[in-house]
């Protein structure tokens, strides 16, 4: 049973940044393993894992077309069209994320600028297991088309009979996924990160997954780039009252029934209100057919708070840092200001957290562990570097060159100095 708590204190506040040190390095040694592995032994490791991890043995790593066909026949055309206007959606949100390039021209020979260049090669990692994630499909290719990345390579576990679910290849067929893999875990990240015979290597990887794939994208970082290092799944859910008790039960166990390890928190100003939700949650879990886990995540991370106010709840909620926030009163936009740490935020008691996982257009790839604190949903900034430009003409240069050269000799770096004089001196007539 959820549990109720009138007096907060500090560990209560760090409910969603739970770590154990001894299990992650035992963890981080397992993936280590894995990693080398995979750089040593290419397709071999990871034909290797995914008979040992998946109990599928594969000749070829990669989905042909034959098999997305087959699968985007099997998928209804209801859901397709579902997929589509999903699409639609997150695409018409992502290209207001677009930068501009822009170049700054200065009277006296300077010329100063700034670009935008999508990354060529992005790896994208999409979760099996215990469900299968189209809704992750869409979010994490469609910002990287949208920014231009070249090539979109997309990894993901096989089932016991050796294939992708339809619906994962029918969303990567609809986002436009130009390579898939039917490798998972942290063999999938390794082979993204360092490359194999089948799988290119990428210059960023990005999506979320278990324990290990966490941690086998903390491990390749620098050799690549990554989205985030995610954590279980949370919700923050902020409600009057006067809400209806059933909906919050039902937005919180929305998150409760991802895994064992997602918190699912209620902060509100009255304890009677409080013990609604509680036994509502009771009630809607004996309906679940992912009771076991949602239970496991109710007992274990589950907790209303009482407060005196619904500004002292927002206060908590910057606090705490959710992945997920909702502000379920009546006047939201008043309180929307006042967040200052969430990855996304759900705005009125018609804004369940499900309306954006998979349909409004926001992404769904957030921060979470408390990082919300300083890091952001994935975007399609993600997918773009930016360069600076600089142009100097040689009366410009020949203005600011004592200025250089005088920081450079504070500095300690005569070289940089002469860099700047040498352009105006007799040395370089030589030639």
């Amino acid at each position: 049973m959820i549990k109720i708590i009138n007096a907060i204190g500090e560990r209560d506040l760090s409910i969603f940044s739970r770590e154990d040190s001894k299990r992650n390095e035992e963890i981080e040694k397992i993936v280590s393993d894995i990693i080398d592995n995979v750089k040593n032994n290419k397709d071999d490791a990871l034909k290797e894992y995914t008979e040992k991890f998946d109990n599928v043995k594969l000749d070829e790593l990669q989905v042909s077309e034959e098999e997305i066909d087959e699968a985007f026949s099997q998928v209804d055309d209801y859901f397709k069209q579902t997929l589509i206007q999903a699409k639609e959606n997150i695409e018409f949100f992502h290209k207001h994320q677009l930068h501009n390039n822009f170049m700054l021209t200065k009277d006296d020979g300077i010329v100063l600028g700034q670009r935008y260049t999508a990354i060529q090669k992005a790896g994208v990692y999409v979760p099996g297991g215990t469900a299968a994630y189209p809704s992750t499909v869409l979010m994490d290719i469609i910002p990287a088309k949208i920014a231009g990345v070249e090539e979109i390579v997309m990894v993901t576990p096989p089932s016991k009979d050796g294939k992708v679910a339809p619906a994962i290849l029918t969303a990567a067929k609809i986002a436009g996924a130009d390579k898939i893999y039917k490798v998972g875990g942290a063999q999938a990240v390794a082979a993204l990160a360092y490359g194999t015979e089948s799988i290119p290597k990428v210059d960023k990887i990005v999506g979320p997954g278990n324990i290990f794939v966490a941690t086998a994208k903390k491990l390749v970082f620098g050799r690549v780039s990554i989205d985030m290092i995610a954590g279980p799944s949370e919700i923050l859910v902020i409600a009057e009252p006067d809400c209806n008790p059933c909906c919050v039960a039902a937005d919180l166990l929305s998150q409760a029934e991802h895994d064992k390890m997602a918190s699912a928190v209620l902060i509100t100003t009255d304890k009677d209100f409080a013990e609604k939700v509680s036994d509502e949650i009771e009630r809607q879990l004996k309906k679940l057919p992912r009771e076991e886990i949602a239970r496991t995540s109710i007992d274990t991370n589950g907790k209303i708070f009482i407060v005196e106010s619904i500004d002292r709840a927002v206060e908590l909620s910057n606090e705490i840092a959710p992945e997920h926030l909702e502000i379920s009163v009546k006047k939201p936009f008043e309180y929307l200001p006042k967040v200052r740490n969430a990855g996304s935020i759900f705005l009125g008691e018609n804004c369940p957290e499900a309306l954006g996982d998979y349909f409004a257009g926001p992404n769904h790839t957030l921060p979470t562990s408390g990082t919300a604190k300083f890091s952001s949903p994935l975007s399609v900034d993600d997918f773009v570097k930016k360069s600076s430009f600089i142009y100097y003409s040689e009366e410009a240069l020949n203005k600011a060159g004592g200025r250089i050269q005088d920081f450079a000799e504070h500095e300690g770096l005569r070289a940089h100095g002469r860099s700047i004089g040498i352009r105006f001196s007799d040395e370089k007539d030589k030639y």
